[in-house]
């Protein structure tokens, strides 16, 4: 039987983690060898804020990970939030409803999902696959493949601010929220039932773990988390489109969890793991981009990646 009501240790740093820091310690070495600007604050801010707005959604997708499920649906829901929003907007709606539209509908796909994953007991990967390519058919439909841009004043100037030190106010956010979801899954009931979801589903319904209530949760928290990245990323670019969702996001986001040691089995990981894996991502695309590697070759390099922990996770796996 699972106890549910004792904190667990917390874990050693995995070997796939060690890895990553390692890889992105010896990535920026050599960026700073090379490219002599690589250093340079302005630079090292806007890594940050494509680490931060990748997190965002990777955030979402730990969890959905730890609880043994899976979430594709991510940037078509991304996409989908922006767009609505962006719409509301556009045609002179109030710019915090416009925001909590996008939250709001990134929400909502998300209980679509984990209702369909918790209670109708469909497999994760196909109903999430089915969602992105509804939502992301829906998205291009409603735009009719063109950008909405013209969105209103304040709510571009609000999300652009730097309040502390020249930081994007979008980078604390995402920040603030990742240490807050960390100590939540770390030290709460609730987060103790996600692991213990993802580590054994019989054993846990045997000591009265709500699994079906868990799973849901899991996929709405996914769903409000693509709901804010949609936010910060319309904010950012002054516009929405159904681009917004295209198939590179999902690797990246699928690679940050996966290079930050979280298991694709299940019951392991850690949200600081998954922003260290934005992180590494954002660093490995800037520097292929520096060499002039093209999108399809990375999205090969990127596969690789991915590959290689998945296989290191399955040995982990297999050892335990």
């Amino acid at each position: 039987m699972i106890s549910v009501t004792a904190t667990p240790a917390l874990p050693r740093p995995s070997r796939q983690l060690v890895v990553s820091m390692v890889i992105l310690l010896a990535v920026s070495i050599a960026l700073g060898l090379n490219v002599p600007n690589f250093f340079r604050y302005n630079n090292i801010i806007n890594v940050l804020l494509q680490a931060a707005l990748l997190g965002l959604p990777a955030i979402g997708m730990t969890v959905v990970m730890i609880v043994g499920g899976i979430d594709l649906s991510l940037p078509a829901n991304m996409a989908m939030s922006a767009v609505v929003g962006a719409l509301y907007m556009k045609t002179g709606g109030d710019w915090p409803v416009g925001v909590l539209l996008m939250i709001g509908t990134g929400a909502l796909i998300g209980l679509v999902n984990g209702f369909a994953v918790s209670r109708l007991k469909m497999i994760p990967f196909v109903v999430t696959l089915a969602t992105m390519t509804i939502i992301s058919g829906t998205s291009v439909w409603m735009t009719n493949s063109l950008s909405i841009s013209e969105l209103p004043e304040r709510f571009l100037d609000l999300f652009a601010a730097r309040p502390l030190f020249q930081i994007p106010l979008t980078v604390l956010v995402v920040a603030m929220l990742a240490f807050g979801v960390s100590v939540l899954m770390r030290s709460s009931i609730a987060g103790r039932w996600a692991y213990a979801v993802g580590i054994n589903e019989r054993a846990a319904r045997v000591a009265r773990v709500p699994v079906e209530t868990v799973v849901l949760a899991s996929y709405v928290f996914s769903g409000l988390m693509a709901g804010l990245a949609a936010v910060l990323l319309t904010a950012r670019l002054g516009s929405a489109s159904a681009n917004m969702g295209n198939d590179g996001v999902v690797l990246d986001i699928v690679s940050a969890c996966v290079v930050g040691g979280v298991s694709i089995y299940g019951g392991s990981g850690r949200i600081a793991g998954a922003m260290l894996g934005a992180l590494l991502i954002t660093v490995l695309s800037n520097a292929m981009n520096l060499i002039g590697v093209s999108f399809y070759l990375s999205l090969v390099i990127k596969g690789v990646v991915i590959i290689a922990f998945i296989a290191a996770d399955k040995r982990k796996e297999s050892r335990q």
